[in-house]
C-alpha cells in the first residue's frame, strides 16, 4: 500500500520484519483478529509492517492482504531492527503506538495490561519478563538466557537505570512521543529499544514496566554475535549522550594537570620534583616493590627490601594498592618513574572530573560554573602542594562518588543496592588512602549535621535509610578490608601512631596567605614560615577568596545548601588550627576544637593542618552556586561586577607549574649490576650513610637495580621502642646515627675500639655484605670514618667506594692497617 494518509486512528501496531514470510501470516491474523474483536476498547486501528529489506516474500504477503488497515513500509536494504522501527513508527498515525515482534512471543492479548498502564498517565508501558507477576511459558536456551540477563544488567547500569527488561519486544507508547523518540534515534540495530527508552527518561516521560506472559519462539533472528553488537551500540549511545561541554571540561582538567607537572611529565625518569623532598624517591619505590611483589606472587602487604632485616609493613604505609597493583604491568614495562608520573597526572585530572560530575549532578546545572568550581576543588593551593609528593591526596576521584552514593542513601530509593555500592567504594578508597577517607568523612559529617539543623524535615525522612544503608555498607566493606587492616595494625612492623609534634596545625594567617606555587602572588618565604614544608602547605586560600566566600555566603544565605557548605568550610578551617592556636601578632593562645579528637584512635595520626583541604570542594561548590546565579542576572553591571570579583579572588591562587630539576644519574655500580659479587644470599647492601627520610636517594639506586639487593634503613613508617610508636624510617642504631651526623656536620668522632665493636654488631644486625659510599657532601670525612671502622680502605669501582665485608674479619685485623 502506498499514498499519504493523514486521518488519525486510535491505535497503530508496528511489526518490524526481516524474512518473516513463514511467521508473519499467523501474527497478522492474531493481531487483526484480536483488535477487530475489541474495537470497543481499542478503537480504530492500523497495522504497519516495517520490512527491513527482506529477500523472501514478506512484503508480498502484506500486500496480498489487500486491507487498507494493514500497510507496508519497506527499506531499500537490510539495515537492522532499529532502522525498520524508525521507518515504521514514522509512518504511524495512531494516538497510541504498539511495537511488537513478528513472532508474538508476548501474545497480543497482553495489550490490555499495557493499555491499562498507559491510561493511568504513563507515557509508555513496556512488557517485561523480569518484574514480579511475569510468566515465562517457554524459556530460551540457557546460554542465550544468561547472555540476555547479563546484557540487561549492563543496560540498567549504563543507560536506563531501574528498567529491568528493555529488550522484550512488546511496548505501547503515547503516539506523538513515540514518533518524536524514534525520529531522534540513530541506532539501526537491537539497541534501538534502549535508545528510545533513554529518550523517554531524559525527557522525563514516565515509563511503566508491566509483567506479561512470554514464550520463546523458534526461529529467532538474534544470534550470539548480536549480543556483542548490542554492547557496541550501547557504547555508541553512551558516547553520543556525553555533552560537548562535559568533554571540554575533561580536556581542560587534563591540560591543567599536564601543565602543573610539565617540568617532569615529558621525561619522568630523569626529572625530579625538589619540593617533594624525598617523597618522589619513596613513592617510586612503593610502586616498584608492589609491582615486584605482584610479578613474583609475593605478599603485597610486606617486604624486607627496605628496612632490612625488619622489613616494611606496606599496608601501614601509603602504597596505594588500589592503583599500584593495577599499574604493576606499566611499572614493570616502563619503570616506576613513568607509572608514578602517569598516576599523579591522570589522577589529578580524574579527581577534577569527579568533582565536576558531582557539582553538575547535585549543585548546579550550569557547566561553566561547575568547571570553575571543580577546578578550585582539585587545583586549590593545598592540592597543588600535595601534588609534589602525595598521590594519596591527589587521587581523590572516589571521594565525590562516595559523597553522591551517601546522598542517594538519604533519598531512600534503593537502600540495599546503594549500601552495597557504597561499601565497595569505601573498601577501594581504603586501598587508595585511608587518611583522605577519614578527612572526607569528617567533612561529610560537618555538612550533614548543619543541613539536618536547617532542614529538619529532610533529616527526619533521611536518617533511617541512611543508617540502614551505612550498616549495609559496613557489612560489605569490612570483610574485604578486615585482613589488610589486621595486618596494618597488628602485623609485622606495625606501629600504634605517628606523632607529628605540636605545630602540625595551621596558623590563622596560613588560611589568608598565598602558597609558594601561586603563580601571581606566591611568597615562598612566608609560605614556608607558616607550614611544615613545601608538601604541607595545607591552607593558603588567600584573603581575596576568603572574602569572596564570605560575600557569597551572606548573599545566598537563604539557601540551606549554602549554609551547610559555609559551615563545613568554616568548621574544617577551625579544626585545622590544631589542638591550640595562637592569635596572630599576640601571645594569646586558645584551645582549638581539634583537642577533642587529637588523642582519639585514627585521628591521633592525622596531620591536623590537612583538615583545611576539606575547604577546597566546599569553596568550589559555593563558587559554582554564585556563578550560576550571576549567569542568570538581568543586570549587566551585576554580571560583570560579579565576574570581576571572582577573577580577582582566583587569579592570585592560580598554580604555577611545579618545580622540576635534572635528576642525579645513578652510578654504574647499580645500573650495570656491579653490586652483585658483593651481596650474597640473605645479605644487604649498606649505603653510607644509611637512607633515611632526609636522604633517600638509595631507594632510587635500588629501583634502578631492579630491586636486586636489600637495604637497611630507609624512608617509611615503622615501629620504634617497646611501645611500638610510629616513626619515619628504621629504628636508629649507633653506627647509622653517627654516619648521618658526619654527613650533615662534617664532624667525626674519634674511632676507637668501642666504635669498631659497635660497628661490627650493627653490620652483623644488617647482614651487611658491603658498604657503599656515593660521592656526596663530606664524603671525604665519611670515607675516612668507614675506613677506620672496617680496618681497610675502600675500592673505587663503578662510580662508588666499596668496602667488601667478606674479605677478612675486621676483628682480627690491626685497626690502623691501611689507614
Amino acid at each position: 500500500m502506498s499514498g499519504t494518509v493523514t486521518r488519525v486512528v486510535d491505535l497503530s501496531v508496528v511489526i518490524p520484519a526481516y524474512n518473516e514470510e513463514r511467521r508473519l501470516g499467523p501474527t497478522l491474523d492474531a493481531v487483526t483478529g484480536y483488535l477487530s474483536d475489541n474495537e470497543s476498547r481499542f478503537g480504530e486501528w492500523e497495522v504497519v509492517v516495517a520490512d527491513d529489506g527482506s529477500t523472501d516474500g514478506t512484503g508480498d504477503l502484506v500486500v496480498a492482504r489487500d486491507d487498507p488497515r494493514i500497510r507496508l513500509v519497506a527499506g531499500d536494504r537490510n539495515r537492522g531492527k532499529g532502522n525498520a522501527l524508525r521507518l515504521g513508527v514514522a509512518a504511524t498515525r495512531g494516538s497510541r503506538v504498539l511495537v511488537t515482534d513478528a513472532d508474538l512471543a508476548a501474545p497480543i492479548e497482553e495489550l490490555q495490561q499495557l493499555d491499562k498502564a498507559l491510561s493511568e498517565g504513563n507515557a509508555a508501558a513496556i512488557g517485561s519478563r523480569s518484574v514480579p507477576g511475569a510468566t515465562i511459558l517457554s524459556r530460551q536456551h540457557r546460554v542465550r538466557e544468561l547472555l540476555g540477563r547479563a546484557g540487561n544488567l549492563l543496560i540498567r547500569r549504563v543507560a536506563v537505570p531501574g528498567i529491568r527488561d528493555t529488550q522484550c519486544g512488546f511496548k505501547l507508547f503515547d503516539g506523538d512521543r513515540a514518533r518524536a523518540a524514534f525520529a531522534a534515534s540513530r541506532l539501526n540495530g537491537w539497541g534501538i529499544d534502549v535508545e528510545v527508552l533513554r529518550h523517554f527518561r531524559r525527557a522525563d516521560w514516565s515509563v511503566a514496566e508491566v509483567p506479561v506472559r512470554w514464550s520463546h519462539q523458534s526461529g529467532s533472528k538474534v544470534g550470539p554475535l548480536d549480543y556483542a553488537w548490542v554492547l557496541a551500540e550501547l557504547a555508541r549511545l553512551r558516547a553520543r549522550s556525553v555533552r560537548p561541554a562535559d568533554v571540554l571540561a575533561a580536556v581542560c582538567f587534563l591540560l591543567m594537570a599536564v601543565a602543573l607537572y610539565s617540568g617532569r611529565f615529558f621525561d619522568p625518569a630523569h626529572r625530579y620534583l625538589p619540593d617533594s623532598l624525598q617523597d618522589q624517591n619513596q613513592w617510586e619505590w612503593f610502586f616498584a616493590v608492589t609491582a615486584d611483589n605482584v610479578a613474583h606472587l609475593r605478599n603485597p602487604l610486606f617486604t624486607d627490601l627496605q628496612g632490612f632485616p625488619g622489613g616494611v609493613n606496606l599496608m601501614a604505609n601509603t602504597v596505594m594498592l588500589g592503583l599500584s597493583v593495577p599499574l604493576a604491568p606499566v611499572t614493570l614495562a616502563f619503570g616506576p618513574a613513568l607509572a608514578l608520573s602517569l598516576c599523579m597526572t591522570l589522577g589529578l585530572a580524574a579527581t577534577a572530573a569527579a568533582w565536576y560530575w558531582l557539582i553538575v549532578k547535585r549543585v548546579v546545572r550550569h557547566r561553566g560554573a561547575a568547571l570553575v568550581g571543580a577546578s578550585l576543588a582539585a587545583f586549590a593551593p593545598p592540592m597543588v602542594s600535595h601534588a609534589n609528593a602525595h598521590p594519596n591526596f591527589v587521587l581523590l576521584f572516589m571521594i565525590p562518588l562516595i559523597v553522591d552514593r551517601a546522598l542517594r542513601l538519604c533519598e531512600g530509593a534503593r537502600v540495599r543496592r546503594d549500601g552495597v555500592v557504597l561499601g565497595l567504594m569505601a573498601a577501594y578508597q581504603i586501598f587508595l588512602g585511608e587518611e583522605p577517607l577519614l578527612l572526607a568523612s569528617t567533612g561529610m559529617a560537618l555538612f550533614a549535621a548543619t543541613y539536618a539543623l536547617v532542614r529538619r524535615d529532610v533529616a527526619k525522612a533521611a536518617w533511617r535509610p541512611l543508617a540502614k544503608g551505612l550498616a549495609i555498607a559496613g557489612a560489605v566493606c569490612l570483610p574485604i578490608v578486615a585482613y589488610p587492616l589486621y595486618w596494618q595494625f597488628a602485623g609485622p612492623q606495625s606501629y600504634h601512631s605517628v606523632l607529628h609534634g605540636d605545630n602540625a596545625g595551621n596558623s590563622p594567617l596560613a588560611l589568608l596567605s598565598f602558597a609558594e606555587r601561586s603563580l601571581f602572588a606566591g611568597d615562598a618565604d612566608r609560605a614556608n614560615a607558616l607550614s611544615l614544608n613545601p608538601t604541607e602547605q595545607n591552607a593558603f586560600y588567600g584573603w581575596p577568596l576568603v572574602l569572596l566566600a564570605l560575600a557569597i555566603t551572606v548573599r545566598l544565605w537563604e539557601r540551606p545548601l549554602v549554609k551547610a557548605l559555609a559551615v563545613t568550610a568554616a568548621g574544617a578551617a577551625l579544626l585545622s588550627l590544631g589542638p591550640k592556636f595562637r592569635v596572630p601578632l599576640t601571645d594569646t593562645v586558645y584551645p582549638g576544637p581539634w583537642a577533642l579528637l587529637a588523642d582519639k584512635p585514627l585521628f591521633e595520626s592525622v596531620i591536623e593542618g590537612r583538615l583545611a583541604m576539606i575547604c577546597a570542594p566546599a569553596l568550589g561548590m559555593l563558587l559554582a552556586l554564585a556563578l550560576e546565579r550571576l549567569a542568570s542576572a538581568r543586570s549587566v553591571t551585576t554580571l560583570y561586577g560579579g565576574l570581576l570579583a571572582v577573577a580577582l579572588a582566583l587569579l592570585p591562587i592560580v598554580p604555577a607549574p611545579l618545580k622540576a630539576v635534572d635528576r642525579a644519574p645513578v652510578p654504574r655500580f647499580f645500573t650495570a649490576g656491579m653490586w652483585k659479587p658483593y651481596v650474597h644470599e640473605g645479605e644487604s647492601l649498606v649505603p653510607v650513610p644509611l637512607p633515611d627520610p632526609g636522604a633517600a636517594e638509595a631507594l632510587h639506586w635500588q629501583t634502578a637495580a631492579r630491586l636486586g639487593f636489600k637495604l637497611p634503613g630507609g624512608y617509611f613508617n615503622g615501629p620504634y621502642g617497646p611501645d611500638r610508636a610510629g616513626i619515619y624510617g628504621a629504628a636508629p642504631r649507633y653506627t647509622s646515627d653517627m654516619l648521618r651526623d658526619v654527613r650533615y656536620t662534617g664532624s667525626a668522632p674519634t674511632i676507637d675500639a668501642n666504635w669498631r665493636a659497635q660497628a661490627r654488631r650493627d653490620f652483623a644486625y644488617w647482614h651487611a655484605g658491603a658498604l657503599v659510599l656515593v660521592p656526596q657532601d663530606n664524603d671525604d670525612r665519611l670515607r675516612k670514618v668507614v675506613t677506620e671502622l672496617v680496618g681497610r680502605p675502600g675500592k673505587w669501582t663503578g662510580g662508588v667506594w666499596v668496602w667488601d665485608l667478606h674479605e677478612r674479619d675486621p676483628a682480627r685485623r690491626d685497626p690502623h692497617e691501611g689507614s
